[in-house]
């Protein structure tokens, strides 16, 4: 989703068009140092890393994952990735000031993919990756160790701030 709420204007720095698309570098000196580097893990990309790009959300279109707004919570780290069966598990460390926001069976976008939480352990969570899912984004190289971004489901957040003034603290 995007709002159409211009931060800055880039310059083009270089295009080069191909038969299999093009590449535009573009100069944003002012966003490009803001949160999104040091909130994320584009920090950490290097020649050829892959980055799953996925265009605005139409208003008339459907809706086939979940609302992902595009703003990073927090990158954490994959305990274990691996093959079980036809498809992989992928378990990730929760941190605990976001734990609150996981539920199993609850939607989650990692590196951008909306996911299904299929588990919650006390450290981690998991979430089970088709053969589909794996070959067409960046979880293709993702090994344990590697940095993840992790975008909350934001009606958990909405949730939390509505009922939160009607708990009662003991």
């Amino acid at each position: 989703m995007f709002t159409g709420l211009i931060e800055e204007v880039g310059t083009v720095v270089a295009m080069r068009a191909s038969d299999g698309g093009a590449r535009l570098q573009i100069a944003a000196p002012r966003t490009a140092k803001e949160a999104t580097i040091a909130r994320t893990n584009l920090n950490r990309l290097r020649q050829n890393s892959q980055v799953n790009l996925e265009a605005a959300v139409r208003a008339d279109g459907r809706l086939g994952g979940h609302f992902i707004q595009g703003h990073i919570d927090c990158v954490s780290p994959i305990v274990a990735f691996g093959k079980s069966g036809e498809d992989f598990r992928l378990e990730i460390e929760l941190p605990r000031e976001f734990a609150q926001y996981v539920a199993s069976k609850g939607s989650i976008a990692i590196n951008g993919i909306s996911l299904t939480v299929s588990e919650v352990l006390p450290k981690s969570f998991d979430v089970w990756i088709i053969p589909y899912t794996k070959r067409h984004t960046n979880l293709d190289r993702a090994r344990a160790g590697d940095l993840v971004n992790l975008e909350f489901d934001i009606i958990a957040k909405y949730v939390e701030r509505m009922v939160s003034p009607l708990i009662v603290r003991k």
